[in-house]
């Protein structure tokens, strides 16, 4: 008996790709079964502007196909001038528990720092135990009690990464600009 071992090929993809499409729907119904009575699902899922995860806007969606297929994807989005933030990292259902994620993860934090990214921020939600469990095997620093109950933290996850160069990383070294108000002077 003959086996073959899958073929897997990564590839850029923006929002609106239809290969992408398998991943947000997923991903969807994976936040609202997780969260049922987060009512913004579909508001968070559609919260950054699709050209922010495009390079020309300081991003990349990367997916990951199997025969073609969609199997894994991830996303970075400009955080600051020197971070990427990591958003919509996922995993087909179906092919959970082979380390799909990771390679993921590895994939999008190379292609950062090509970008000239030297750390990256990432935030996931408190019922995602294997996200946290991936972000610390893979060497992200927890910017969060450890110790404490994910649910009685009052929001998302905070990690963080660096890519380049060592040092302490603290909650505080990631705080997004305030947004610029082009109808005001300066």
């Amino acid at each position: 008996m003959t086996t073959t071992t899958p073929r897997y090929e990564v590839r850029t993809a923006t929002l609106t790709d239809p290969l992408t499409q398998p991943l947000l729907r997923e991903l969807e119904y994976e936040y609202s079964t997780r969260y049922p009575s987060f009512d913004g699902v579909g508001r968070e899922m559609a919260r950054y502007p699709a050209e922010e995860f495009e390079p020309r806007g300081g991003g990349l969606l990367l997916l990951l196909l199997r025969d073609g297929e969609p199997v894994a994807g991830g996303a970075y989005r400009r955080f600051d001038g020197q971070t990427a933030e990591l958003k919509r990292i996922w995993t087909h259902s179906a092919h959970r528990r082979g380390g799909l994620a990771r390679r993921v993860v590895t994939e999008l934090e190379q292609a950062a720092a090509a970008a000239g990214y030297t750390r990256v921020f990432l935030t996931t939600g408190p019922r995602q135990p294997e996200a946290k469990a991936l972000y610390l095997s893979t060497g992200y620093t927890a910017l969060f009690d450890l110790a404490a109950d994910p649910e009685s933290l009052g929001g998302p996850l905070p990690f963080a990464k660096r890519l380049t160069g060592d040092g302490p990383l603290h909650l505080t070294d990631f705080r997004p600009a305030p947004p610029v108000d082009a109808g005001r002077a300066h």
